[in-house]
C-alpha cells in the first residue's frame, strides 16, 4: 500500500537531532526495522524517522493499524502519550507536549459543553457530527489541572508554569536557544517578559547576554531589601510578628551567608522571640507612662 506522510504529523513532535538520526540509523543497518511503523488508515502516525531510513536504502518494514482513532484529534493525543513516556525528551519538549494534551482536551470539552446545551435548547441536529470530524463519539474529556499536567510530564508545578510563559511569550529565538540547552527554563521565562524584540537581540548575542537579560529581568522585579544587620536587630515596637517577617529575616541570613539550616531556624525564632520581647516591653513602658 501506498503510505502517505502528512508534514503536520512529522513536525508535530520536535526531529531528532543529527546525532540521534544518525545512531537511528546506524542501528537499523546493522539490525534492520525491529519495530512496525504504526498507520491510521495509509496515514504514517508513528516511524517517520524509521521510514525515511528503511526508504533510503530500500530495506523492508512492517506496518501495523491503529483502528482506536476517530479523528486527527486522536492522533495527536496518542503521539503525545507516546512521548511524554520516552527519557529522550526533554523537560522543555514535554512541558510543550503537555500544554498541547490540555489545549486539545478542554477544546473537547468545550464541544461537549456546546452539543449538550444545543441538546437542551433542542437546536441539535441529527448529522451534526457528520459535520465536523472531530466530533463525538469520544471518551468524556477531563478537566486537566496544573498538577495533573507537571505529574503526566514528571515536572514541577512550577517549571510547568515557566514552559506555558514561554510557550506564550517567548520570541522563535528563544524557544529555540531552550531547545538547545543554550539556556535553562527558569532563565528563557524570565527572559520572555521582554518586548520580543529585545528577546530577539539577546537570543542573538548568544549564551552570556541571555543570562544577562535574565539577571536583568529578575533584578527588577525584586523588592529592595533593608540592609541585613538592620532586620536582624530593629523591629517597629507596633510591628506584628508573622510569617512575612520571618520570610525578612530569612532573606537577611541569607545575605550574610550564615551556615546551616538549623542555625538558620534557630536564628529566626530567636529574633522573632526578641521582637516579641521588645512589644511587651514597649506595651509596659506605656502602662507606665500612663499610670
Amino acid at each position: 500500500m501506498d503510505i502517505v506522510v502528512k508534514e503536520e504529523l512529522k513536525a508535530y513532535i520536535d526531529p531528532l537531532t543529527a546525532d540521534e538520526h544518525d545512531a537511528l540509523e546506524r542501528s537499523i543497518l546493522a539490525e534492520g526495522c525491529r519495530d512496525a511503523l504504526v498507520l491510521w488508515g495509509d496515514v504514517l502516525v508513528d516511524g517517520h524517522n524509521r521510514y525515511g531510513i528503511c526508504r533510503k536504502h530500500n530495506l523492508p518494514f512492517q506496518t501495523v493499524q491503529n483502528t482506536r482513532f476517530q479523528s486527527m484529534d486522536d492522533v495527536h493525543l496518542w503521539m503525545i502519550e507516546q512521548h511524554l513516556g520516552r527519557r529522550s525528551v526533554s523537560d522543555f519538549q514535554r512541558g510543550v507536549l503537555a500544554l498541547r494534551k490540555r489545549d486539545i482536551l478542554a477544546e473537547r470539552h468545550r464541544l461537549e459543553q456546546a452539543q449538550l446545551q444545543k441538546e437542551s435548547d433542542g437546536t441539535a441536529t441529527a448529522d451534526a457530527a457528520a459535520d465536523d470530524a472531530d466530533s463525538p463519539p469520544w471518551a468524556p474529556a477531563p478537566k486537566v489541572s496544573r498538577a495533573e499536567m507537571a505529574r503526566e510530564a514528571r515536572l514541577s508545578n512550577s517549571q510547568v508554569t515557566m514552559i506555558e510563559r514561554i510557550h506564550k511569550q517567548a520570541a522563535p529565538e528563544l524557544v529555540e536557544a531552550v531547545k538547545t540547552g543554550v539556556i535553562s527554563i527558569s532563565a528563557a521565562a524570565a527572559v520572555a517578559a521582554l518586548p520580543e524584540d529585545e528577546q530577539r537581540a539577546a537570543a542573538a548575542a548568544g549564551k552570556d547576554e541571555l543570562k544577562q537579560a535574565a539577571k536583568r529581568v529578575r533584578d527588577a522585579k525584586r523588592k529592595p531589601r533593608k540592609p541585613a544587620q538592620e532586620v536582624l536587630h530593629s523591629a517597629d515596637e507596633d510591628a506584628e510578628v508573622d510569617a512575612s517577617r520571618a520570610a525578612e529575616i530569612a532573606d537577611a541570613l541569607t545575605a550574610l551567608g550564615e551556615g546551616p539550616a538549623e542555625l538558620r531556624q534557630r536564628v529566626i525564632a530567636l529574633t522573632l522571640e526578641n521582637d516579641t520581647l521588645r512589644q511587651q516591653l514597649a506595651a509596659l513602658r506605656r502602662q507606665l507612662a500612663e499610670a
